[in-house]
């Protein structure tokens, strides 16, 4: 059994959640995620199940290791985690939803000691072949509290039994294992040269809940590439800079 624990998430757009622990029980989560920890915590990082583990999340992007938070200590004590990038944390009490969910690869954040964290693949070759963000998929296993993080805005989407939906493989964030999934090519020659989208969507069939951000970090971080090399080319000035030429024109006399 995981350990019971309670929790307080800070924020609004750059969340943090406060894990409150009693003696002996402990939190696990990825290395690095750590905000803060108070007195008589202590960390012990490892493999979480093997070299085999390590090597099965290094393959796919993620750490290496994983570090535990354990209580050792008298009286409670907190420690704190926080998300990566501006997004919400979704708490998941993973005895309420059937004791498994599934999650994007880099959506896992910290989840109760006794929560069992896997990598997991995508069943179909289609997926496999051509999903991108959303073939490599984490599950998390046990009854006890896990946390996701996801960019932007969450929606929380309740799928009826035989209901589908298509979303961007890197706007889906979790989902329990009763939703079907599985990766379609959008087709038409226009649609994948000038369309603007992912070549590939996830289709997502009930009955089951389905979390979607609005705001995958793929997307930031390839808007944030395209406008340093845009600005790296001198193509393009922001407002500070054209006034700084103006001024200096002015100031010299030209």
């Amino acid at each position: 059994m995981a350990d019971e624990i309670d929790y307080k998430i800070y924020g609004d757009d750059m969340q943090a959640v406060e894990i409150e622990l009693d003696p002996m029980e402990g939190v696990r989560a990825e290395a690095g995620a750590m905000l803060y920890m108070e007195e008589g915590i202590q960390m012990q990082t490892d493999t979480g199940g093997g070299i085999f583990k390590g090597f099965k999340r290094l393959i796919t992007g993620e750490s290496f290791f994983i570090t535990t938070f354990m209580h050792s200590g008298k009286g409670k004590s907190h420690v704190a985690f926080a998300a990566p990038y501006p997004g919400k944390i979704i708490p998941l009490d993973l005895g309420k939803v059937g004791g498994k969910f599934y999650c994007q690869k880099d959506g896992f954040l910290c989840a109760a000691k006794g929560v069992e964290i896997e990598v997991a693949f995508t069943k179909r070759i289609g997926a496999g072949l051509f999903g991108g963000e959303g073939f490599i998929l984490q599950r998390l296993e046990g009854d006890g509290m896990a946390f996701i993080h996801a960019g932007g805005t969450i929606i929380k989407k309740e799928l009826l039994a035989g209901e589908t939906l298509r979303v961007d493989t890197g706007c889906l964030v979790a989902f329990e294992p009763s939703v079907d999934y599985d990766i379609q090519f959008i087709g038409g020659f226009r649609n994948s040269l000038f369309g603007g989208e992912g070549l590939f969507t996830a289709n997502l069939t009930g009955p089951g809940t389905v979390y979607l951000q609005s705001l995958p970090f793929s997307r930031l971080a390839d808007r944030i590439s395209a406008a340093a090399r845009w600005g790296k080319k001198g193509e393009r000035k922001g407002a500070a800079g054209l006034g700084g030429d103006l001024l200096g024109n002015i100031i010299s006399g030209e």
